[in-house]
């Protein structure tokens, strides 16, 4: 082989990997209000900011609580940011003293899905 033709090779490769990491790429939480595990006095609505744009018809962000058995106390009403397609917000119907259950499935707009769920306090 010559030179041209392994630096040929090896940028092609290089290249590849590139590629298949953009192909591969998932829309992951990277920040909310209220924060993970924090306490907070009585939030009207859950926001989450994620890595990728959001599909927002097959987004959702759910939450229950308090306690392990809570009920549903979102609005139903998630929806993106208008100006920011990676911003997720859902309303809150009365948020009591305890602890709440936030779980979201998200689909980026490369149509890949993701998931998960973290608690938050509602101070007492």
């Amino acid at each position: 082989m010559t030179y041209r033709t392994v630096a040929a090779s090896a940028a092609a490769f290089v290249i590849a990997l590139g590629l298949a990491g953009t192909a591969a790429a998932h829309a992951h939480l990277k920040r909310s209000v209220p924060t993970a595990s924090s306490t907070v006095a009585g939030p009207t609505q859950v926001e989450a900011w994620f890595t990728e744009d959001l599909e927002p018809k097959f987004s959702t962000i759910t939450v229950t609580g308090p306690g392990p058995n809570g009920k549903k106390v979102d609005k139903g009403d998630t929806h993106t940011d208008p100006a920011d397609a990676k911003h997720l917000i859902v309303g809150i119907d009365g948020a009591t003293p305890g602890t709440y259950t936030v779980t979201w499935a998200v689909t980026s707009v490369d149509t890949h899905k993701s998931n998960g769920s973290f608690t938050f306090e509602v101070q007492k």
